[in-house]
């Protein structure tokens, strides 16, 4: 198993009740990043138009897959950018929910919420990328 010790100083707030840790330490052989992941299904059909929790899920499904295929599970992933359109910033709670489902217990990765203007299609309210470090 990759080497991963994840930090959370009691100098920082405590991030893990959104999913997510302060920092991650890692270290592995290999390193694997993917493209910002959305909520299209494999026949680029969206999966929860105007519904951030569903295209929350998908999207984290998708990250999943990315890295299931190149050799690794989610435990792998050290760090997270996600991307959410602005005007749905303040509606965030699911995306703490998936968080906290795709990577349960108190080593989450390390992630960055961003609010962008706009994804690469008007119906994408989120995007997320990533890297993990494998063995």
């Amino acid at each position: 198993m990759m080497a991963k010790i994840s930090l959370n100083p009691d100098s920082l707030f405590d991030s893990r009740q959104y999913g997510f840790s302060q920092i991650v330490v890692a270290q592995g052989s290999r390193t694997v990043y993917w493209s910002g992941q959305v909520a299209w299904d494999e026949n680029q059909l969206i999966v929860g138009e105007n519904d951030l929790r569903a295209q929350v899920w998908q999207s984290l499904r998708n990250v999943a897959t990315a890295v299931t295929t190149a050799g690794g599970t989610l435990s792998d992933i050290v760090t997270l950018r996600i991307y959410i359109r602005h005007d749905w910033m303040d509606k965030t709670a699911p995306v703490s929910e998936g968080l906290k489902a795709f990577f349960p217990g108190d080593h989450p990765p390390a992630t960055t919420w961003i609010g962008v203007q706009s994804l690469a299609r008007p119906e994408f309210l989120i995007e997320i990328e990533g890297t993990a470090v494998l063995d």
